[in-house]
């Protein structure tokens, strides 16, 4: 089955996917910033993470389910095959490298999948507190030594 779009059809809709400010992102920061937990976007560091607790050194990235190739949701698409899962493979390997590299950067890194923040908002935001303090406290008691 060949695309139902014109070429430039289709370049106009992949021109309109976005990288960030994505919806379960925005969902994610609103109900971060109404618990209180205050947050850094743009910090430039390894993988460049949507959300970046400085002082904990904690990272959060929300993975988009087709983009990042979600276990649960996950749906190759029929044309062009290869391609895709070419693309899907090297941005799981892409992910691996970064969580490594930023993790011997003494950075903590979460992960969230874009139906995690949908489904339960509430509950990603307490592994983020939770992350986030633990952290803190770890750092403050290596800084006491």
């Amino acid at each position: 089955m060949s695309d139902v779009h014109t070429p430039e059809k289709r370049s106009y809709n992949m021109s309109r996917i976005r990288g960030s400010n994505t919806a379960p992102e925005i969902l994610l920061r609103k109900k971060l910033w109404a618990a209180g937990l205050r947050y850094r976007l743009k910090v430039k560091i390894s993988g460049k993470p949507d959300l970046v607790f400085l002082s904990a050194r904690v990272a959060v990235f929300v993975d988009g389910c087709f983009w990042h190739g979600c276990p649960e949701h996950y749906i190759s698409p029929k044309t062009n095959a290869k391609f895709w899962r070419d693309k899907i493979n090297k941005n799981k390997i892409r992910d691996e490298v970064v969580k490594k590299e930023l993790e011997s950067e003494g950075w903590c890194v979460i992960r969230l999948w874009e139906h995690e923040i949908e489904n339960d908002v509430e509950q990603c935001v307490e592994k983020i507190r939770t992350t986030v303090g633990e952290s803190r406290q770890r750092r403050s008691s290596h800084a006491s030594m």
